[in-house]
């Protein structure tokens, strides 16, 4: 009998087939023992056929509805057996070493709550991934209508909750207070999205719990990630304006949220009138 695996990875799909085409084959490649779990969202694509035929190590868990990212990656959580877990977006694309390289620090580091690695884009550009606990007063500031009347406060503001006051370019390792959920590895037992979310503001509620536990940013370990356009629509600015006052009302209370909906009101329907010009 061969042993457990020491890390599960998850990922959430929604038709995702082409992503999971090119992203599975890499984690085949993975120095690193795993098992890897996708929660199909009731893709349309024929993607559980694709991993039926073409991966059958993978353990597919088909709930038969959109169960979203933050539902979804818990239901993969709930199946999974390994002492870490790592969250991974399916438009991702790790070199070989990167998931030995990720266990490999937090076996050495046990008062690290998580770790994450550097995501590029496919023309190598790094991602602006890791910030702090966005503040009420940030929250106020870049996601509503002051963001327009209040620009030099909100630069400073932006600087401060991404690092980039302090000259940080993602270049070298770093100690963070939130990691992105499309790639956060931490240990299982720790790991559990909040349900109340659907897609946006994950790592900051996560991040919330952790407060006082570092996340660690791995510049070394390099990961593409092409960030999908189904994240890019109508629908999911929608979610995202509907996670943020979830995610606002939980952390800062009903006052605040109502008070932060009126000034993103503006904001939102702008966004929404743009979508709707585009047709999308």
């Amino acid at each position: 009998m061969s042993a457990a695996p020491r890390l599960s990875v998850i990922i959430v799909s929604y038709n995702s087939r082409a992503d999971l085409e090119r992203l599975l084959p890499a984690l085949r490649a993975q120095s690193l023992p795993h098992e890897v779990i996708v929660v199909d969202n009731a893709s349309r694509d024929g993607t559980p056929d694709v991993l039926r035929e073409r991966f059958p190590e993978v353990r597919l868990i088909e709930p038969g509805e959109n169960l979203y990212f933050c539902r979804g990656n818990n239901l993969g959580l709930d199946a999974a057996c390994a002492g870490y877990a790592l969250l991974l977006n399916p438009d991702t694309l790790p070199p070989p070493d990167a998931l030995h390289a990720l266990v490999a620090f937090m076996d050495a580091h046990p008062d690290y709550a998580g770790v994450t690695a550097q995501l590029r884009y496919p023309d190598g550009g790094i991602q602006r991934t890791c910030s702090r606990i966005p503040s009420y007063r940030y929250l106020l500031l870049s996601q509503t209508v002051l963001r327009f009347v209040l620009r030099g406060p909100l630069r400073r503001a932006e600087a401060h909750h991404w690092y980039t006051a302090e000259g940080w370019a993602r270049d070298r390792d770093r100690d963070v207070e939130a990691a992105p959920g499309s790639c956060i590895l931490m240990r299982r037992a720790d790991l559990r999205l909040n349900p109340a979310l659907q897609l946006y503001f994950n790592e900051d509620d996560l991040a919330r719990r952790f407060a006082g536990r570092p996340f660690r940013f791995l510049a070394s370990v390099r990961i593409e990630h092409r960030e999908k356009s189904v994240t890019r629509s109508a629908s999911a600015s929608r979610l995202y304006f509907r996670d943020l006052i979830v995610y606002t009302r939980q952390h800062h209370g009903a006052a605040r949220a109502a008070l932060l909906w009126l000034a993103a009101l503006p904001l939102a329907w702008a966004i929404a009138l743009r979508w709707r010009l585009r047709g999308g």
